[in-house]
């Protein structure tokens, strides 16, 4: 009989966050085993509510919304991006500039299906938001990654990623704030990478999913703000700011100078025209949650939850002997890294995996972020405090005697 398998495109596409590690933990689930779960940024299952302001909009515009919108997006919402960009100082931005998407990861999908042949190459960071890789790969491109530096806060390491730009380097993707790690970084990193973009022809992809969700008074600059001769597209959405992940509600803002990619953006628009539009109810919350920002900051100031829960992990995290972690600035993750000489791990999925079964705990090892070595894990601290402090209790109790067998 004819076999059926995979695409030979799949063959380095990886996305461990709902990977291996995960499909184990639905299989002890459903054996009735709990799971302490600190995987997924998915701010529902952890008492996180949308504003009620957002759900009584999404309602009252169920009937107005029944029909497909323009491609891009209903005109309402792309104007009050373009006025959220003007906030941010990104220049060039008009409405025709704008798409709206079923969330970020699809319009990362389709900007990568539209630019690159076999052969490209785009620069992605590492640690990355795996999406980002999968996407490259399966749009016939490379996704060569450059390094970020823990010793640096997790900045950008710049002389890396000039290293590796070549002729077939295209662009290069900017996760700020980062996931998996929690960096945000600062103005004059950014106008580095601007420089050598500006220098080698380089289209920016800048990642801000969360660039709302910024702690101890920090200011998030946008990259596109800082080039203007370059051609910058912005992501962004209210899945994670606004806690309506499951709305899906995302965005993309092309800025910058445009005269030499009328083709790339015709691309775009052919394939944004082709899956018809994005949810058009949940377009319809875009223009009145970017004028209700006050409850997402509240959320990340000094006695809101999302803080209160980092400082915890933080604190917990390192003291843990053979785990330490940079102190994270954005979002809700960290990147812990392990003594590996003192737990003897080389495989860092086979050590989450460990955690899981012994310890019920579930988090992503770093090899799923495209980190190549196998010393880190993602920790996700959306739970509350004392889901926090059971897990870190339990990781240190694991830890005191674990050593990972040849």
């Amino acid at each position: 009989m004819r076999k059926f398998e995979k695409s030979v495109k799949l063959n380095n596409v990886c996305y461990d966050i709902r990977g291996p590690v995960m499909d184990e933990a639905d299989r002890m689930s459903q054996r009735g085993e709990k799971i302490l779960k600190l995987n997924i940024g998915n701010p529902a299952p952890f008492g996180f509510e949308a504003p009620d302001e957002l759900i009584e909009v999404m309602s009252n515009n169920l009937i107005k919304t029944e029909g497909y919108s323009d491609s891009k997006g209903i005109i309402t919402a792309r104007e009050a991006i373009v006025e959220y960009d003007k906030t941010k100082n990104i220049p060039n931005v008009s409405v025709d500039d704008v798409y709206t998407g079923n969330g970020v990861s699809e319009l990362i999908t389709l900007s990568m299906q539209g630019l690159l042949d076999y052969g490209d190459e785009i620069l992605v960071p590492s640690p990355d938001y795996p999406l980002w890789t999968a996407s490259v790969t399966l749009a016939g491109g490379t996704a060569v990654h450059y390094i970020c530096d823990e010793e640096a806060n997790w900045y950008p390491d710049v002389k890396d990623i000039e290293r590796k730009i070549t002729p077939r380097t295209k662009g290069i993707v900017v996760i700020n704030p980062n996931n998996p790690t929690g960096a945000l970084y600062p103005k004059e990193l950014l106008e580095q990478i601007v420089k050598l973009a500006e220098t080698h022809d380089l289209i920016i992809f800048a990642d801000e999913i969360y660039d709302r969700l910024i702690m101890d008074g920090k200011t998030h600059t946008s990259i596109a703000s800082l080039a203007p001769d370059c051609l910058c597209i912005t992501y962004n959405g209210l899945s994670k700011s606004h806690l309506i992940a499951g709305y899906r509600v995302g965005w993309m803002s092309i800025s910058g100078d445009k005269s030499n990619a009328t083709g790339y953006i015709e691309g775009i628009k052919l394939l944004s025209s082709m899956r018809l539009c994005s949810n058009v109810p949940a377009q319809s919350l875009i223009a009145p949650a970017l004028k209700m920002l006050g409850e997402t900051k509240k959320l990340v100031e000094p006695g809101g939850r999302v803080y209160e829960q980092r400082e915890c992990i933080v604190n917990l995290l390192n003291d843990i002997p053979g785990i330490s972690v940079v102190k994270p600035e954005a979002a809700f993750y960290c990147f812990p890294k392990m003594d590996v000489k003192k737990f003897n791990i080389h495989d860092d999925e086979r050590f989450a995996l460990d955690v899981l079964r012994n310890k019920k705990i579930l988090f992503t090892h770093g090899g799923g972020f495209h980190w190549e070595q196998p010393d880190h894990f993602r920790i996700v601290y959306l739970p509350e405090i004392s889901v926090l402090t059971e897990a870190a209790t339990q990781l240190k109790d694991f830890l005191a005697d674990y050593r990972q067998q040849d």
